[in-house]
């Protein structure tokens, strides 16, 4: 019931600061009511007064998604308001029909001031936006723009070659977040003609995903160690970590090393050298 009791409280919130007249009910005269009255509300959303009652006192359990966009549109809630009420009806809030692979200037700052750690960063379907030079340096050139190999998931579940060694259980560990995370997308994202068809793609050529998929598989990123086998360098040992841009559906993958190690200091060599060969 704590839920519950949270969203009535949200609810009543949210109506008492609307002002009825810019939703085209009559202002003036006395009104119990500090903004819109319940019967309003009822009369805006396409719903019920008592259902609105019950809504506020924390009797109703389980909205509908539809209820609750008729509610986030009748009250004029904000992004951020919208999600908090989802969040709080126990329902995740709606994406945009499409994708949204702009890089904000936060992230962009982050990639050129953040010194010693490689940066990836990739969109909701794990495609690959941007990267810093020394992500280039120590994982390879990437791919050009339109490539599917420049998607993660893809590039995991077709076997192309990659400088990061992984054991067993890393590998199983990762494919199983990738795919939690595409489902995850797709729920979001159902209108995403580019998401569906990378789905629909790894189903047919790998049968890892399509098990993973089809079996319902759940996992998360975790901080994990790998191995990188450069080249130039040799192997060093990394550390891996997948975080989340606030306010954003953009995933920022760090590579680091300890300070004081011996991969630490590959690092910071490959930071000078970049992409460049040193053997002739």
């Amino acid at each position: 019931m704590g839920g519950s009791r949270e969203l009535g409280r949200a609810l009543r919130g949210w109506r008492d600061r609307m002002n009825p007249e810019a939703v085209g009910m009559p202002g003036g005269g006395v009104r119990r009511a500090a903004g819109l009255r319940r019967e309003e509300l009822a009369q805006l959303a396409g719903l019920s007064v008592d259902y609105i009652v019950r809504l506020e006192q924390g009797r109703a359990t389980s909205p509908s998604r539809q209820v609750l966009a008729a509610l986030a549109r009748a009250l004029q809630l904000s992004s951020a308001e919208r999600e908090h009420l989802y969040i709080l009806a126990g329902e995740t809030a709606p994406c945009p029909g499409q994708i949204n692979p702009q890089i904000t200037s936060g992230v962009r700052r982050l990639l050129e001031q953040l010194d010693g750690a490689a940066v990836t960063v990739c969109d909701v379907s794990w495609n690959l936006l941007i990267w810093n030079p020394l992500a280039a340096a120590v994982l390879g050139d990437q791919p050009a723009r339109g490539s599917r190999e420049r998607n993660i998931a893809w590039r995991e579940f077709t076997g192309v070659p990659s400088r990061v060694i992984e054991t067993d259980e890393q590998r199983a560990t990762f494919r199983t977040a990738l795919v939690t995370d595409l489902r995850a997308a797709t729920a979001c994202y159902p209108a995403d003609t580019g998401l569906r068809s990378l789905v629909a793609e790894l189903r047919k050529v790998s049968p890892d995903f399509a098990r993973l998929w089809d079996g319902g598989a759940v996992g998360r990123h975790e901080s994990s160690g790998k191995v990188v086998d450069h080249p130039e360098v040799g192997p060093f040992a990394i550390d891996c970590d997948v975080l989340i841009a606030p306010g954003t559906d953009l995933k920022i993958v760090l590579y680091t090393a300890p300070a004081g190690t011996d991969s630490a200091d590959r690092m910071r060599l490959l930071s000078v050298i970049g992409v460049q060969s040193m053997t002739p």
